[in-house]
């Protein structure tokens, strides 16, 4: 999150908690003659997955908090407010919500580049103490430091969530959802052709 979306996130997370939500976090963008901050939000925890966000939830938080950013007016000049959930490729905002989806994949933007990546996608491995969040990529472990992560999302598995088709020749989902054979991509052995 930008500077600006952490201070605002950070004013805005008692209200949305005060509704029974989770601010997971925010974004703001901002553009020529008007910006716009997106917020997400999210049931607690130990109400997933019995319950999940609705448009009810959405308005409500949409009405809080747009009082409570006209009384405080955080954002100088014209701004659009949208109030979303975070939908099954949901964004990564803190290394708590890295923790919580431990063993997914996800898709991350960097900061500044390391070992001359500036995106990565893997499999999240592990959270370490001190922050940083160990991926898999291609069968390797890349270690990114939380600070130096701009962007984060959660990679859906498709397949898994029966919104896909199943490749041939790829076994079904194991009782998980996970696939029972790990996917790799390695290029696949040549085929014999028919002669």
């Amino acid at each position: 999150m930008s500077d600006k979306a952490t201070e605002i996130a950070n004013l805005l997370a008692p209200t949305v908690h005060a509704l029974g939500l989770e601010l997971l976090g925010a974004e703001y963008l901002p553009a020529p003659g008007s910006a716009t901050l997106r917020l997400y939000i999210d049931v607690p925890v130990a109400e997933q997955p019995g319950r999940v966000v609705n448009v009810d939830d959405c308005e409500r938080v949409s009405r809080e908090v747009s009082a409570q950013l006209d009384v405080e007016d955080p954002i100088s000049g014209n701004y659009t407010l949208e109030v979303s959930s975070p939908g099954v490729d949901r964004p990564l905002f803190a290394a708590a919500q890295f923790l919580r989806h431990v063993g997914e994949s996800a898709k991350v933007g960097l900061k500044l580049p390391q070992d001359g990546r500036r995106r990565l996608q893997g499999r999240i491995a592990r959270v370490e103490d001190d922050g940083s969040i160990t991926f898999e990529v291609d069968g390797t472990e890349f270690v990114v430091a939380f600070d130096n992560i701009d962007k984060a999302r959660i990679v859906p598995d498709w397949e898994a969530l029966g919104l896909a088709p199943r490749k041939p020749g790829r076994p079904a989902a194991g009782k998980a959802g996970k696939p029972n054979k790990k996917p790799s991509n390695e290029p696949a052995a040549q085929k014999p052709r028919p002669e």
